[in-house]
C-alpha cells in the first residue's frame, strides 16, 4: 500500500515539475526584449500606414459600335355633320435609323441602314402612300494621312412597295414598286473625315451604278429602254454628310450626293440631297422634319398636261413620333 501511494505521489509530483518548467519558458520567450535591429524597423515601420491596394478591373476596349433609332406617329380624323366639310382619316409613319460601326487604329467601317414608311388611310379617297424610302450604305476607309483614308463607298436604294400618281378624277397610275427603280452604286476613292463625325467628304473619281427597272411598263420613266432591265452608269460621285447637335436635344442631319456620268452627257450632274432634323422633347417623344431633293435629268414626270420632262423632285415629312433608341445610337 505504501508503495502505490509513493509511486501516485511521484507521478503528480513529475507532472506538476513538467507544467511548470513549460510555464516557465513561454514567460521567458514572451518577455525576451527585442534587439536594437529589430526594435529599430518597428519604430520606422510604424511611421508609415498599411497601403492599401484598390483594384480597377481593365475595360477591354471596343471596336464595333451600333445602335438604332425607331419612331412611330399616328394621327386620326373622323368628322360627322361637320359644317365646315372635310374628310376622316387615319395616318401612320414608321422610321427606322440603325448603324454597326467598326474602328480600330488605321480603319473603319461604317454601315447604316434607313427604313421608312406612312401611309394616309382617308375615308373619301382610300389608302394612299405618303412614304417610302430602303436605303443601305457602307462605307470602308484605310488611314492614308492624318484625316485622309482610300475608301471604298457602297449604296443601295429602292422602296418597299407600289407607289401611284392620282389624277384629278381619283384613277390611279402606279409609278413605282420594289426594285422599280432600285440603285445599286459602288465607289472607289479618298474620304475626309473629321474624328468628331462632324463632317465628312467623300470623293470617288470610279463610280458604277446599276439602275435596275423590273416593271417593263415603267423602264423608260426612269431612264432604261422598254427591253433593259438593268442600265449602266460610270462616273465621279462627290458625297458630302454633315452631322451637328446645337444642343442637346436638337440633332442636324444632312447628306449631298453629286454624281457624273462619264458615258452619257457628263455635265448634267444628278443631284441627292437629304436633310433630318430631330427635336427630342422628352425621353419618349420627337418631332422630326425630313427632306428630300432629287434631280436626275434621266427620270421623265409627267405635268397636269400630260408632257414628261426631267423634273426637281421635292418631299417633306414633319412628323410627331414616339421614339426609342437602341444600343449606341444618340438622339
Amino acid at each position: 500500500m505504501k508503495s502505490l501511494r509513493k509511486s501516485v505521489l511521484s507521478i503528480i509530483f513529475s507532472f506538476t515539475v513538467f507544467a511548470l518548467s513549460a510555464q516557465v519558458d513561454t514567460v521567458s520567450v514572451v518577455e525576451q526584449p527585442l534587439s536594437r535591429e529589430q526594435e529599430l524597423c518597428r519604430i520606422i515601420g510604424a511611421e508609415f500606414p498599411v497601403p492599401v491596394v484598390n483594384y480597377t478591373p481593365v475595360t477591354p476596349p471596343k471596336f464595333w459600335k451600333k445602335g438604332a433609332l425607331t419612331e412611330l406617329g399616328f394621327s386620326q380624323v373622323s368628322l360627322t355633320n361637320w359644317a365646315a366639310g372635310g374628310s376622316g382619316s387615319v395616318a401612320f409613319n414608321a422610321h427606322i435609323n440603325a448603324h454597326i460601326n467598326y474602328e480600330k487604329g488605321s480603319i473603319f467601317w461604317e454601315n447604316r441602314g434607313q427604313f421608312s414608311y406612312g401611309f394616309v388611310q382617308s375615308f373619301e379617297d382610300g389608302y394612299r402612300k405618303s412614304d417610302d424610302k430602303l436605303i443601305l450604305d457602307s462605307k470602308f476607309g484605310l488611314q492614308a494621312y492624318d484625316n485622309l483614308y482610300f475608301s471604298s463607298v457602297f449604296n443601295f436604294t429602292s422602296q418597299f412597295s407600289p407607289g401611284f400618281e392620282y389624277s384629278d378624277d381619283g384613277a390611279s397610275t402606279m409609278v413605282s414598286k420594289f426594285f422599280a427603280p432600285a440603285t445599286v452604286t459602288l465607289g472607289l476613292g479618298i474620304d475626309y473625315k473629321l474624328k468628331n463625325n462632324l463632317l465628312s467628304l467623300n470623293f470617288a473619281p470610279l463610280t458604277g451604278n446599276i439602275v435596275v427597272v423590273t416593271d417593263k411598263e415603267l423602264r423608260t420613266k426612269y431612264g432604261n429602254k422598254e427591253d433593259q432591265t438593268t442600265r449602266f452608269e460610270f462616273g465621279a460621285q462627290l458625297k458630302a454628310t454633315f452631322n451637328y447637335s446645337p444642343f442637346d436635344n436638337l440633332k442636324l442631319n444632312s447628306t449631298l450626293n453629286l454624281f457624273s456620268d462619264y458615258l452619257d452627257k457628263p455635265q448634267n450632274i444628278q443631284v441627292k440631297w437629304d436633310f433630318q432634323a430631330d427635336f427630342r422633347i422628352n425621353k419618349f417623344l420627337t418631332s422630326s422634319l425630313r427632306t428630300n431633293l432629287i434631280y436626275d435629268d434621266k427620270v421623265l414626270i409627267a405635268d397636269k398636261n400630260g408632257h414628261s420632262a426631267p423634273r426637281v423632285q421635292f418631299k417633306e415629312v414633319l412628323s410627331l413620333s414616339f421614339s426609342y433608341t437602341f444600343g449606341e445610337f444618340k438622339k
